[in-house]
């Protein structure tokens, strides 16, 4: 799947004219906003802009977690490169600033050297939320070469025995060669990108045989997910859960759970199979009857301690996230009651507003409990999905020129 062999369907310009004039699926911006939280939203969104705002101009790499509430800085991106643009481009679609848009492009190409990376799984998490989101709010062609480079890259991880991409390591290093995880799940819809610009179907086929793989061997009986799942790299065949970032390989890492939940419902929109909606309905079905009356997941909820543990509010904000796509993909308004919910919690409980030196949006997140790494802390990708939650409920047609709402 060489770039150069590929015959480009649409031209960037026609494309870019076709998202803005498209009409809004009729599913985004369905159900009513009681007033109330309408206004929590609105202050939120208004609140992470003129944070981001102040912090910009001193960002000095791509932030990866907070230390003493200062963003630490990864220069490469490390996995979470591309929350940083992303989250500009979400306050530019909140002001119509076009700070925030020169900002959001020059961070991006800061990327461009990880196109080729093929250490990683992480390619959708880098390239989605920035290049992705760049080609399509710009029309520039940069963007989505780069962008099916990356996938590209992200494509050469997969394993046809076992059918699933590997998540760590380099190509030629065989210590997580069978590795396969939850996270995975979000990284799939640059593929399916890639075979909608190109023609070549071959990336969005890796992804359906990715996705199948991983509704076969994550969720358990009661919709809980484990974080890991080993395979032999050499057959394909099943050795069993682990975690690394879950307090058991018989626990469910929050965060995980709702990586699942939004990634099983994107690959149900990509495609139109009604088997990965059924195990996105199944995944939140579970995180749902556990989460606590407060509405911010706890980091893992079957930890010993749960439900009076260590909260992670970027658990939140993705599973809101997700709750929302689930109920436009269903039809069921609880679901979006719910994301209404853990959304309003996050702005009434998690942001930073009491702290005048905190450089994030979003606190009360946690990275790695079980390596001590980052409790209570801000992560990029919390202030990210909170924005993307609060665009689906505010600016529901803006938000699908950025990231693409469109159901089967």
């Amino acid at each position: 799947m060489s770039i150069s062999r590929r015959a480009v369907l649409t031209t960037a310009g026609g494309a870019a004219v076709a998202y803005a004039g498209a009409p809004v699926p009729a599913h985004a911006a369905a159900g009513n906003v009681p007033a109330a939280t309408t206004r929590i939203l609105r202050a939120a969104a208004d609140y992470a802009v003129e944070k981001v705002g102040a912090v910009a101009p001193g960002v000095t790499g791509f932030p990866v977690s907070t230390r003493f509430e200062k963003w630490t800085y990864s220069q490469n991106g490390d996995w979470v490169g591309g929350f940083w643009p992303g989250t500009l481009w979400m306050c530019w679609l909140h002001t119509g600033d076009e700070r925030f848009r020169t900002l959001a492009l020059d961070s991006a190409r800061k990327l461009a050297p990880r196109r080729t990376d093929t250490t990683t799984h992480d390619l959708g998490f880098l390239f989605t939320p920035s290049w992705v989101t760049a080609w399509r709010l710009t029309g520039d062609d940069e963007w989505r070469t780069g962008a099916v480079q990356a996938a590209d890259s992200l494509s050469r991880r997969y394993n046809p025995r076992g059918r699933f991409l590997r998540a760590w390591g380099a190509l030629n290093d065989t210590a997580n060669a069978g590795r396969v995880i939850i996270d995975t799940m979000m990284n799939l819809d640059l593929l399916v990108f890639a075979s909608r610009q190109t023609g070549d179907p071959a990336y969005r086929d890796i992804a359906v045989a990715h996705a199948e793989t991983a509704q076969r061997l994550f969720p358990r009986a009661d919709g809980s997910t484990p974080h890991v799942f080993d395979l032999d790299p050499a057959t394909g065949a099943a050795i069993g859960p682990g975690t690394v970032q879950g307090y058991s390989p018989t626990s469910c890492w929050s965060r995980g759970q709702a990586w699942g939940i939004y990634g099983f419902t994107t690959m149900y929109r990509r495609t139109a199979d009604r088997r990965f909606l059924t195990t996105a309905t199944r995944l939140a079905e579970y995180a749902i009857g556990v989460l606590t009356p407060d509405h911010v997941p706890v980091w893992d909820y079957r930890a010993p301690q749960h439900p009076n543990d260590v909260k992670d509010a970027s658990a939140g904000a993705v599973m809101a996230c997700g709750l929302l796509d689930l109920a436009a993909a269903t039809g069921r308004e609880k679901y979006r009651a719910v994301a209404l919910r853990m959304l309003t919690a996050l702005a009434q409980t998690c942001l930073t507003r009491a702290s005048a030196r905190a450089d994030a949006v979003v606190a009360r997140c946690t990275r790695n409990r079980p390596a001590e790494d980052g409790i209570e802390v801000s992560l990029p990708y919390a202030d990210y999905y909170l924005l993307e939650g609060i665009h689906r409920i505010l600016h529901p047609e803006a938000l699908d020129r950025a990231i693409d709402l469109s159901g089967p």
